[in-house]
């Protein structure tokens, strides 16, 4: 069926527009090599900057049900994790994937979390090079904790501070090493937050990975 509305409508790059898949190969060349955002207390990498191709990615994905985006983008994390500096799979070799959580009205809007997604196909890509993975939904988002849009870095701060919690069925066993995943880093309050709420629990959080940066120092 998939192959046949393929020929009727064939996929058309998110980025650009051109008809054939959904990322064109000139535009899977806006992302690059991690680049390190330094946070308080934790290391995180962005593939790009949130602008341009990159960002309108990220925005189909994310906001206008653009689910084939998901091999794509689940790819161009998986390419990265095995080599960001100080991260680390657990001693048994599996690399455990955390994925930053979201409100659950904006989850049920996406059709479902739309992290926990991408993370799972950052697994498979993954485990298909050779790299064993498994995703850890570890983290759950209050529903007290407002739309972060618009909000600086204190209000940000403020707003997810008491509101993000472990989960411990989506979790490994404690101790083990996790990698955190996220789709656009913006003040940086959500993975500082996260890694915070893991390591109370018992987790090493070694490294975050983000697909773009749009980091402010507000």
């Amino acid at each position: 069926m998939t192959n046949l509305i393929d020929l009727v409508l064939p996929p058309v790059c998110a980025g650009c527009g051109a008809l054939g898949s959904a990322c064109c190969a000139t535009c899977v060349r806006a992302w690059g090599a991690p680049a390190l955002v330094p946070l308080p207390g934790l290391a995180v990498f962005a593939l790009a900057a949130y602008a341009g191709i990159a960002r309108r990615l990220v925005l189909a994905y994310k906001e206008r049900g653009r689910r084939d985006l998901a091999p794509v983008l689940g790819e161009l994390l998986a390419k990265a994790v095995p080599y960001l500096p100080g991260a680390r799979p657990a001693p048994d070799g599996l690399w455990w994937l955390v994925p930053v959580p979201s409100r659950r009205i904006a989850s049920r809007i996406r059709g479902g979390p739309h992290m926990l997604r991408l993370a799972r196909a950052c697994a498979r890509r993954l485990a298909e090079h050779g790299h064993p993975a498994a995703v850890a939904p570890g983290l759950v988002l209050d529903s007290g904790a407002k739309d972060a849009a618009g909000l600086a870095r204190h209000q940000r701060a403020a707003n997810l501070a008491g509101r993000i919690a472990p989960e411990p069925a989506g979790l490994p066993p404690p101790g083990t090493p996790v990698l955190l995943l996220d789709d656009v880093l913006t003040t940086g309050s959500t993975a500082s937050e996260c890694a915070r709420v893991l390591r109370a629990s018992g987790y090493p959080v070694t490294a975050g990975l983000t697909l773009t940066n749009a980091h402010s120092s507000e």
